[in-house]
């Protein structure tokens, strides 16, 4: 074994099945190597320390030890490793590795070194906090964490208290009653209700300890340092696959035990002074806000509702006239219709969160109303706000390709009235690689707040604040009967109706964290990481 002062590299010669490979361990460039050298190049594998999941000493069965040279050595001490392993469609596995010696010294020296890199890794969880919905999407949730998530936390030694909720707004109201600082994380496994009801909870607890009145649209709330893991059991599962990638159990559980951290945007929802919701992804007036409203009546047809909701409003058509005021969002590098997704380590996030702080510093809150504002007034098929692109695999785009997790602003989308065929090609648009802002009636714009009040709760709506109230002004009342006259729509909050249709909504830069790192660019490749499992077999 060589070992370099310091402890920085550790070098040995370990059996890997029934051939002798070269291990390092390089702390310094924090990766843990193992290279097999016969003529020519070699095989070379490795993984990051940073993606260890676990080291465990190892038994090796007699059926191994009586594979041919084993019958001729002495006592093999052996050691396991457990790591991410990559697969396709940023899907991670759990994978491991094993090597042998029969210098029971040595391998001791390699668990402890091991074990010591794992205790360096100051961001990993060790206690969590666990909420399970049992009755979101079908029904599996508790099987789902039990099965695939426990055993995973049980071999990253993480202890957990697991909550299983009962009704609407357990884990919620729960959250404001326990010791939340003991936690370094709270798991939530469902969909994203699920997800929402924690996220209300933890914020709201945030900004009670903190005496933040939550009713102030222009207060500054205070940022939540404990992440949120999301374990998808639901019937959608957006947030997990707009901030991951992918909707998979397993993949998320990993991101968990490895301490991903993710900022995410939050948009506040206030009407009249009263605080209503708190948004992460989707806030849809029109057309998605009428599909939600009639999926809720028929949730006993299970998530195919939302397909026959969605068929039954797109055969409606209903607009919706009213007036849009929104701030633009200056301080971010990026804009709707470029080509810049948010990938992991994204740089216009952390560019755009930057120059927002140097703003407020320079500004300070009370000054923003005093900024640039834009009033658009006329009759709407669907009007999205989004902080994130919302893709999921029926829309890998998503809403808003290009939207940030983390840059303080929400990309607001006005579809404006058009025939119904121009709309299902809008919408056909999502599912493929065309552009789907690519229409006369399509318009959006990255903001940082708006506020939208409708043409038929002008008496009793319009005046969301005074100064909305004066920019508003009068409403067109050229054609008092049309279509949009039935009703008002219902504003879609991430799957949640609101009672108002008059909202004030401000952007929070990184309110809160995720454990997650963004969509990463590329995949690498498998092979990188590990020798196939056939080839590791004894």
């Amino acid at each position: 074994m060589e070992k370099l002062p310091g402890g920085r590299r550790m070098v040995s010669s370990l059996g890997l099945g029934q051939r002798c490979w070269e291990v390092t361990l390089d702390e310094e460039r924090g990766r843990l190597s193992w290279r097999h050298p016969p003529r020519g190049a070699g095989e070379n594998c490795f993984v990051p320390t940073s993606e260890i999941i676990a080291v465990e000493e190892t038994e090796l069965n007699k059926k191994q030890r009586n594979i041919g040279k084993w019958q001729k050595m002495e006592k093999p001490y052996a050691f396991t490793v457990y790591y991410v392993k990559r697969a396709r469609n940023h899907r991670w596995r759990c994978s491991d590795v094993t090597f042998w010696c029969v210098d029971e010294h040595l391998c001791n020296q390699w668990i402890q070194a091991l074990k010591e890199i794992l205790e360096m890794q100051k961001s990993r969880p060790k206690q969590l906090l666990v909420y399970i919905n049992p009755y979101g999407g079908k029904r599996q949730g508790k099987r789902i964490y039990e099965q695939k998530v426990a055993p995973l936390f049980s071999l990253a030694s993480i202890s957990t208290d697991v909550v299983i909720t009962e009704h609407a707004n357990h884990a919620k109201d729960n959250l404001f009653e326990v010791n939340i600082n003991k936690y370094d994380g709270v798991v939530c496994v469902g969909g994203d209700g699920m997800f929402s009801e924690v996220m209300h909870g933890l914020i709201g607890r945030m900004q009670k300890d903190s005496g933040i009145d939550q009713n102030n649209p222009k207060a500054p709330l205070v940022q939540c340092n404990i992440r949120i893991g999301i374990i998808p059991a639901g019937s959608t599962d957006c947030i997990c696959y707009s901030t991951v990638g992918i909707s998979d159990p397993v993949t998320s559980a990993l991101h968990i035990i490895v301490g991903d951290c993710q900022p995410l945007d939050v948009s506040s929802v206030h009407h009249k002074n009263t605080f209503l919701k708190y948004s992460v992804s989707l806030l849809g007036y029109g057309f998605y806000g009428d599909i939600l409203k009639d999926s809720e009546k028929k949730r006993w047809m299970g998530p195919i509702r939302y397909d026959y909701s969605g068929l039954k409003t797109f055969l409606s058509h209903h607009y919706y006239e009213g007036t849009i005021c929104f701030q633009p969002a200056k301080h971010t590098l990026g804009s709707p219709r470029d080509k810049d997704s948010c990938r992991t380590g994204c740089y216009i996030c952390k560019k755009s969160e930057q120059q927002l702080a140097e703003q407020h510093k320079e500004r300070g809150l009370k000054h923003e109303d005093e900024e640039e504002w834009k009033v658009i007034k006329g009759k709407f098929l669907a009007i999205n706000a989004v902080n994130m692109s919302c893709a999921c695999p029926r829309s890998p785009k998503g809403l808003s390709p290009a939207a940030h997790l983390a840059d303080g602003s929400a990309d607001l989308i006005l579809v404006r009235k058009c025939s119904r065929f121009d709309f299902l090609r809008y919408l056909v648009r999502h599912t493929n690689q065309d552009d789907q802002f690519d229409f006369s009636f399509v318009d959006v714009y990255r903001v940082k707040s708006f506020q939208f009040t409708s043409k038929l709760s002008e008496d009793n709506e319009s005046n969301v604040t005074d100064i909305g109230k004066k920019r508003f002004g009068h409403f067109c009342r050229d054609h008092p009967v049309c279509c949009c006259n039935i009703a008002n729509s219902t504003w879609n909050c991430d799957g949640e109706t609101l009672d108002s249709s008059a909202i004030e909504v401000r952007v929070h830069c990184q309110l809160m964290k995720l454990f997650a790192r963004g969509i990463e660019e590329k995949c690498k490749d498998e092979a990188a990481y590990s020798q196939s499992s056939d080839e590791q077999l004894l």
